[in-house]
């Protein structure tokens, strides 16, 4: 590998590093909170060396979400072409996201309003997840396990409504997040199933259950 080529592995891997403990600091503690000195100081780097490969906090935290979602796509990629119907797909889908609303601090959701254009990431993908989910829906139709009744545009645009609400309430002062986040989906999901859906449901809380 020539000067250049090792030169340009080391940035990468670099990058990487940061990325990977910003993205572990910022969702375990809140992005406020966490400096660009915080981030420099845990990787044992100079903090003139960090800004070289991000200019600033924001583009930083860009970065992070990018990555997240890449590799959520990739999970998700994989979940899809291994599973027999949308409705494991979804109840996979909700079961990752407690696992990660597990790992992060509240404060993460809120701080991110105060980054423009990382809240802009957050939006436009939200936007391209609806997009998918509705795809999901009419397959759920076709398969038996959902509702043919059901106007799933609505439905979905209230369960958005809902997590904003969740997100900007005091309601998890009362009430862990994670439990109010399953009392939401779960309740959404059990709405738009056929008795067939239903059914798989139940069965996916007989298991879920035994592993919390």
């Amino acid at each position: 590998m020539t000067e250049q080529g090792k030169e340009m592995a080391l940035r990468k891997e670099l990058k990487e590093r940061i990325v990977g403990n910003a993205t572990q600091a910022f969702t375990t503690q809140g992005i406020k909170s966490i400096t660009m000195d915080d981030i420099a100081a845990s990787l044992g780097i100079s903090k003139r060396t960090l800004y070289e490969v991000f200019e600033d906090k924001e583009t930083l935290l860009q970065e992070c979400l990018r990555k997240t979602q890449a590799d959520r796509d990739q999970y998700f990629a994989k979940l899809y072409e291994q599973s027999d119907n949308v409705l494991e797909v979804i109840l996979a889908i909700f079961q990752k996201s407690i696992e990660v609303f597990h790992r992060t601090n509240k404060r993460f959701f809120e701080d991110i309003k105060k980054y423009p254009k990382a809240y802009e990431m957050v939006k436009s993908r939200r936007d391209e997840d609806s997009e998918r989910t509705m795809s999901f829906f009419k397959q759920g139709v076709q398969q038996g396990l959902f509702r043919p009744d059901v106007n799933f545009a609505i439905v979905n645009l209230l369960v958005r409504e809902q997590f904003d609400v969740l997100l900007n309430t005091n309601i998890c002062d009362k009430y862990p997040f994670t439990e109010v986040y399953e009392s939401i989906m779960l309740t959404y999901i059990r709405g738009i199933s056929t008795e067939k859906g239903a059914k798989a449901l139940d069965e996916f809380l007989v298991e879920y259950r035994k592993n919390q």
